[in-house]
């Protein structure tokens, strides 16, 4: 039986502004309008033995994580969080120890969150013949059978046969130049790396040992003070903290005797841009892909991704067009690798559309900000049936709830009450309250905020079921 690690890390830059530091793009339906990246990915270990799987993600994210596993059945599922990000090589290591726990060296299947794989089938095949390969003390990745000379991925050149059908690795080689990659293809001997590894974790920890021994150390350290939680493997902050950033490939896949590579031909992608995108969507005659509410005329080999509201084109060509809620992006295929740096100068100018959408998911719910302005801000919220806002109080600021749809169940000061659909209520400064849904439907009410300071920061929790105090 296989055991699987998602790294459901990252930054949320690559597909920006869809994509955000706190909703990056394994939290978003993008090849498939119903299912998440995160979502298609643990659906596709389907047809594998396997336990059940063990996510790694940034605890900023766990809730994100929460809510897509809860729609698919998985509940528990193990999720380790991380502090702070640490790369790669570390990501496993904890994984690894952790699976230790829990079994007698299992095999690990280490994949990433956000990637595309169209053929299934073909990424069965590939992880059977990597088994053998794995079980036998060989650290093994997947090179993907390329395409076309791409010089966004680093590549893998392929050694000696081995048995089973896979190859000893015979070295790494960095993102090339457009000649160097083109020869790459002509070669034959050349795949890109895909970042997806098997083996034992036994083996994975002895080679980190090996060639990081700190690395390890530290993860050992994070782990054995981490605090307890029923919901989560919380990593020890201060120990995480303290742990040296590496990914996987420099650490230990590069400096091994025992790496393998097993090919994959299975419609890979890893969906770094918008281009890349539009590459692996369905087209119409012209060549266009498009999300949303989308008038296209005139237009040809464009991405338009609409969120809330009509894009029209007309006659453009090769471009990208992403409209949310709170920013629009327009930019030329051929140069929506430098999207990250219209993401960084947003960072440096203080403003907040790199970090989170309008609409930002909690444990319980959503909600949207729909206006604000000097002292007030206004939302639209969203309570899941059963779900309750932690008991909770705020000192610059008073709101009105008005409930839309639903039953609300609110306790304010020593009162506790029920706020049916079209009636309102009012929390004061410095009020204890909290929010609670008690039906079967969701709770949709709007809340408007008035006062002197209104952050997401101005709160005191004193109960919370989700841990958040």
């Amino acid at each position: 039986m296989l055991f699987p690690v998602i790294m459901a890390g990252g930054s949320g830059s690559r597909l920006w502004p869809l994509s955000r530091q706190l909703n990056p793009k394994q939290f978003l339906a993008l090849a498939d309008a119903q299912l998440s990246m995160l979502q298609a990915t643990l659906l596709r270990l389907q047809g594998l033995q396997v336990a059940a799987p063990c996510l790694i993600c940034n605890e900023q994210h766990r809730f994100l994580v929460v809510e897509q596993l809860r729609r698919l059945g998985l509940e528990q599922a193990p999720l380790l969080l991380e502090p702070v990000g640490r790369n790669t090589a570390p990501a496993i290591a904890l994984a690894a120890l952790q699976a230790l726990g829990q079994a007698d060296d299992p095999i690990l299947l280490v994949l990433a969150a956000d990637h595309l794989i169209q053929d299934v089938e073909a990424f069965h095949a590939s992880i059977r013949t990597a088994l053998p390969l794995a079980e036998a003390g060989r650290l093994v990745t997947f090179g993907i059978v390329p395409t076309h000379p791409e010089t966004g991925y680093g590549y893998i050149e392929r050694g000696a046969a081995l048995e089973a059908g896979g190859f000893a690795v015979g070295r790494f080689v960095e993102k090339p130049d457009p000649a160097t990659a083109h020869s790459y293809l002509i070669c034959g001997d050349y795949f890109w790396n895909s970042g997806m590894f098997l083996f034992r974790a036994s083996r994975y920890l002895e080679e980190l040992e090996r060639f990081r021994p700190d690395i390890l150390a530290a993860c050992r350290a994070a782990l054995d003070v981490a605090p307890q939680d029923p919901c989560f493997v919380r990593v020890d902050p201060g120990a995480f903290a303290a742990c040296p950033e590496d990914s996987i490939d420099y650490a230990v896949m590069e400096k091994t005797a025992d790496a393998a590579m097993v090919p994959l031909d299975a419609g890979w992608s890893d969906i770094g841009s918008w281009s890349a995108l539009w590459e692996v969507s369905a087209k119409d005659a012209e060549g266009n892909v498009f999300r949303g509410d989308v008038l296209i005329q005139d237009s040809r080999n464009t991405y338009v991704h609409a969120d809330s509201r009509l894009v029209a084109t007309l006659g453009v060509e090769d471009l990208v067009i992403v409209e949310t809620k709170d920013a629009l992006l327009v930019a030329h295929k051929d140069r929506v690798q430098d999207v990250k740096k219209i993401v960084e100068r947003i960072r440096e100018s203080g403003r907040q559309e790199h970090l989170n959408h309008r609409e930002v998911y909690r444990p319980w719910g959503v909600y949207d900000s729909i206006d604000n302005g000097q002292r007030y801000q206004v939302k639209r919220i969203t309570v899941q049936p059963g779900a309750k806002l932690s008991v909770q109080m705020h000192h610059h600021r008073a709101e009105h709830w008005i409930v839309v749809s639903g039953t609300a169940k609110v306790t304010n000061g020593e009162n506790t009450y029920l706020v049916a659909e079209n009636q309102s209520t009012y929390i004061p400064v410095g009020q204890i309250h909290a929010l609670e849904n008690p039906g079967v439907i969701p709770l949709e009410l709007i809340e408007v905020q008035s006062g002197s300071y209104l952050g997401e920061d101005d709160i005191v929790r004193f109960e919370d079921v989700y841990g958040r105090i």
